[in-house]
């Protein structure tokens, strides 16, 4: 895989499957603010934009840098606001503790927590005033989700390596990371 830099073709850096430290080291040199705190596919997208326009746009997302005490440190409850979100342990483990006083036995869906991290973006995005009881319940919401998630766009090679190991015969990574680069 050729070097990203500002010289890279659209083309090359939508084919191509940059890994996370590539597209972190790129943006800071590009200019990109608060790197360390945006996800992969935001990236991807500035970066896109950028080789595009020569341009950066600052992410959609509000809240990025976060001031005052983490709701983590005021006490998880279900009445509380989303302000100052907290992906950790804790966090994440008084989420599921909570959906299962609603709902014993649930199960944990693959992909319902990053949908639910999304969507708790998109609310505060959108100006939205969210508590953690809405958390818990768009959780429970997630894990019943009947039949498969709609894929991720933002995931190109992942999603390509899902689909071709599922329906490829005898397919194994090796092979997959071949039909990839061709």
């Amino acid at each position: 895989m050729p070097e990203l830099t500002t010289n890279t073709s659209l083309k090359v850096f939508d084919q191509g499957y940059w890994y996370a430290h590539e597209i972190k080291d790129f943006a800071r040199k590009i200019g990109v603010r608060h790197v360390s705190r945006l996800r992969k596919d935001e990236l991807e997208t500035i970066i896109r934009g950028f080789l595009k326009s020569g341009k950066l746009k600052t992410p959609g997302r509000k809240n990025i840098v976060k001031t005052g005490p983490k709701d983590l440190d005021k006490g998880l409850k279900l009445s509380l606001p989303v302000v100052h979100y907290t992906s950790n342990k804790q966090t994440k483990d008084f989420i599921v503790t909570e959906a299962l006083k609603l709902r014993p036995g649930l199960k944990k869906k693959p992909g319902a927590r990053y949908r639910l991290n999304r969507w708790r973006e998109e609310q505060i995005t959108a100006g939205k005033k969210i508590t953690y009881g809405d958390l818990v319940k768009k959780y429970i919401e997630l894990n019943s989700f009947e039949g498969e998630f709609k894929k991720i766009t933002a995931g190109r090679y992942i999603n390509f390596l899902a689909d071709y190991l599922k329906n490829e015969k005898n397919a194994t990574h090796e092979h997959a990371r071949a039909a990839w680069k061709n």
